[in-house]
C-alpha cells in the first residue's frame, strides 16, 4: 500500500461536563472529539460536521478542567465490541459517581409518615417562663362538625393545578387576593388558605387583623393539636429560626423571658383574650402566593410552628390549621411581604353580608380611589392592632354613652379575629335599654341562649334577619368630629349586628366588653364588618371602609378555593 494511502492514526477525547451545583437542571453534556494527522482541510471538515449536528450543545468552559480520556470513539464502533463495552462502563461509572456526590440527603433524627418520605426533625422544647404576649382574640368558641361539602378538593388535586407556578416567570403584581369562607354563626370565623413548603401544601388559616404572628399546627412533635382539615406542618432542621434572628426578637419583645442567647431555637407563647393559648417555635419556609394579575411568587417567610394549643382555640381548629396574622407588627405576614418589596403594606378584607365568605387582599392595587371613608390610625409603639378614636355613637337618634372618663374620645379596634362586636359596659347597657322598645312589637325576649344573652322570638317563624330588621334601628359610630355633617361615620345596620341562632330566634351580636381587652375599648368584630370593604393602610396610617357586596374585587379574577 502506498504511503499516501496508509491509515492515519486516530486519537479521541471525551469531555463530560457536569452541571453547576446551583442549577442541576442544565443536565450533563458529553462531547467527543477525534483527531488525526489528516490534512487540515479534512480535519476542519470533520469538526464542522460535528458542530452542525449539535449546534446548541456546546458546553461552557467548566470551572475545573475535566479529565481527558484517551479512548477512541471511532475505534469503539469500528474495531471491537470490547472497546465499546469499556466506553459504556466508564460512562456509567461517571454518572454513578456524580449522582452519589450531588444528591446527599439531609439526615434527620426522625422519619415522618409524610408523602415522598419527607423527614421531620425533633428539636428540644424549652419551658417558657414569664408573661406571654396578650392578643385580642375573641372567638365564638362553639363550632359544629366539619361539613364535608364545604371543604375543598384533595391536596393532590391542588398540587396538580399549581404545578406550572414553579416555572412561571411572569411579572409579579403588587397585590395578592385570597378567597375567604366562613360565617358568624355557628362557626364564628372567616378563613382563607395559603400554600407553604416545597412541594406546596395547603393550610386553612383564620384571618385575624388582631394577631401578630401567623402560625400553623405542626408536628414537632405535637403536644396538643386539634384534628384540622389538613395534615400537620412538618418542619425540618433548616426550617427552624435561631434565637438570634431579628424576627425572633420581635416576637419576644413583649414577653418577660425575652431574648435567649443560648437557645437553639426561637420559642414563643401567645395567650388570647378568651384564655386560649398557643405555644411553638418560629419556622421559616416558602410561601406561594397568586397575585392579582394571575402570576405566582414564592418567598421565604417566618411563621409559628405551633405544637401546643389549649382552651377554646382547639374548637376553631376543627376547620382551620392555624391563624393568619395581619396586624401592624413587624413579624406579621403583610409586614414581612412589604419588607421584601413584594407589596405595599396595605391589608383589606370584604365579608359578604350573608353566610358564605368574601375575599381579602395584601397590597394596595385594588383599593378604590374614591367612595372610601378614612380615619387616622392611632400610632403607638406598644399597639400593633388597628385602633382609631371615636367621638360619638348613636342607636338611631339616641346617644349611647361611651363610658370614657379619663379622655374625651373613646377607642375602637377593627378586629377580624373577633366573631362579635364588643361595647364598653356603659355603651352596652345603653344599647340594651334602647332595644327594650322592640318588646311588644311582635318580639318576645328569650334568654335561653348562654352564648348570646339578648335574643327575641316571634309568633311567626324567623327565616332571616330581613324578616325582623324593621323592628330595629341603625347604629352609627362617628369619628373625627361630633358635628354630624363634618364627621366620618361607620354605620351598622340591623343585619350587621343581629344573628339568627339555632333555635330560630333573632339575637344581638353585640356583647358586653367590660372584661375584654382593657374594658374601655370598642371592638368591631366580623359581625359588624359584613357588607363592608375594610382597608388597613399602614403606609399612610389610616383605616377606610365602603359598602360592598363583597362578591369579588374590582380588579381581580373570580375567586374560589383550590
Amino acid at each position: 500500500m502506498d504511503s499516501d494511502e496508509a491509515p492515519q492514526p486516530i486519537k479521541g477525547v471525551v469531555i463530560i461536563t457536569l452541571p453547576p451545583p446551583d442549577n442541576p437542571s442544565l443536565g450533563k453534556t458529553i462531547t467527543a472529539f477525534t483527531f488525526s494527522n489528516a490534512p487540515q482541510s479534512q480535519t476542519h471538515h470533520q469538526q464542522q460536521n460535528h458542530q452542525n449536528n449539535h449546534p446548541q450543545r456546546a458546553p461552557l468552559p467548566p470551572a475545573n478542567p475535566p479529565s481527558q480520556l484517551s479512548f477512541s470513539i471511532s475505534g469503539a464502533f469500528l474495531v471491537t465490541p470490547r472497546k465499546l463495552l469499556g466506553f459504556l462502563g466508564i460512562s456509567l461509572f461517571a454518572l454513578a459517581l456524580y449522582s452519589s456526590v450531588s444528591s446527599q440527603p439531609l439526615r434527620e433524627s426522625r422519619r415522618s409518615e409524610d408523602d415522598h418520605g419527607r423527614t421531620s426533625f425533633i428539636f428540644p422544647l424549652y419551658p417558657k417562663s414569664g408573661t406571654p404576649q396578650i392578643n385580642v382574640k375573641l372567638k365564638l368558641g362553639r363550632l359544629v362538625g366539619i361539613d364535608k361539602g364545604d371543604m375543598v378538593s384533595p391536596i393532590e388535586d391542588a398540587r396538580e393545578s399549581h404545578k406550572k407556578f414553579f416555572a412561571s416567570k411572569a411579572k409579579v403584581d403588587s397585590t395578592s387576593v385570597l378567597p375567604v369562607r366562613g360565617n358568624i354563626y355557628p362557626d364564628g370565623l372567616y378563613y382563607t388558605y395559603i400554600l407553604v413548603g416545597s412541594p406546596p401544601k395547603r393550610y386553612f388559616l383564620d384571618m385575624d387583623t388582631g394577631s401578630d404572628l401567623t402560625w400553623i399546627q405542626c408536628d414537632a412533635p405535637c403536644t396538643s393539636c386539634a384534628k384540622g382539615p389538613n395534615g400537620l406542618y412538618k418542619p425540618t432542621r433548616g426550617n427552624i429560626v435561631p434565637s438570634k434572628d431579628f424576627l425572633c426578637m420581635e416576637v419576644n419583645r413583649n414577653q418577660e423571658a425575652g431574648y435567649c442567647e443560648s437557645c437553639q431555637q426561637c420559642d414563643y407563647e401567645i395567650q388570647y383574650a378568651d384564655k386560649s393559648s398557643s405555644m411553638g417555635v418560629l419556622a421559616r419556609d416558602e410561601l406561594h402566593l397568586m397575585m392579582a394579575n394571575g402570576s405566582w411568587t414564592n418567598l421565604n417567610v417566618a411563621f409559628g410552628c405551633a405544637y401546643d394549643q389549649q382552651g377554646l382555640l382547639l374548637n376553631t381548629l376543627a376547620k382551620t390549621d392555624g391563624i393568619l396574622a395581619l396586624s401592624r407588627a413587624k413579624v406579621s405576614l403583610p409586614s414581612q411581604l412589604a419588607s421584601k418589596g413584594i407589596i405595599n403594606n396595605v391589608v383589606g378584607h370584604c365579608l359578604t353580608a350573608d353566610a358564605g365568605g368574601g375575599y381579602m387582599f395584601l397590597g394596595d392595587d385594588i383599593v378604590p380611589q374614591w367612595g372610601m371613608s378614612w380615619v387616622p390610625m392611632l400610632n403607638s409603639p406598644s399597639i400593633d392592632s388597628y385602633h382609631t378614636e371615636i367621638v360619638r355613637m348613636n342607636y338611631g337618634s339616641r346617644l349611647l354613652k361611651l363610658g370614657v372618663t379619663d379622655r374625651r374620645a373613646g377607642r375602637v379596634v377593627f378586629d377580624s379575629g373577633s366573631s362579635f362586636t364588643y361595647f364598653t359596659q356603659q355603651a352596652y347597657s345603653d344599647l340594651v335599654a334602647s332595644l327594650e322598645e322592640v318588646n311588644g312589637l311582635g318580639l318576645i325576649q328569650d334568654t335561653s341562649d348562654p352564648t348570646l344573652p339578648v335574643c327575641w322570638r316571634a309568633k311567626f317563624p324567623i327565616r332571616s334577619v330581613m324578616d325582623v330588621q324593621h323592628f330595629f334601628k341603625t347604629l352609627t359610630l362617628q369619628f373625627g368630629s361630633k358635628w354630624w355633617i363634618v364627621s366620618t361615620k361607620f354605620q351598622i345596620p340591623p343585619e350587621s349586628y343581629l344573628i339568627i341562632n339555632n333555635k330560630g330566634n333573632v339575637c344581638l351580636g353585640i356583647l358586653d366588653g367590660s372584661k375584654v381587652h382593657d374594658g374601655s375599648t370598642i371592638i368591631l368584630g366580623d359581625v359588624s364588618m359584613r357588607g363592608q370593604l375594610v382597608v388597613y393602610d399602614n403606609v399612610n396610617q389610616k383605616i377606610g371602609w365602603a359598602r360592598s357586596d363583597c362578591i369579588r374585587s374590582r380588579r381581580s379574577k373570580s375567586l374560589h378555593f383550590v
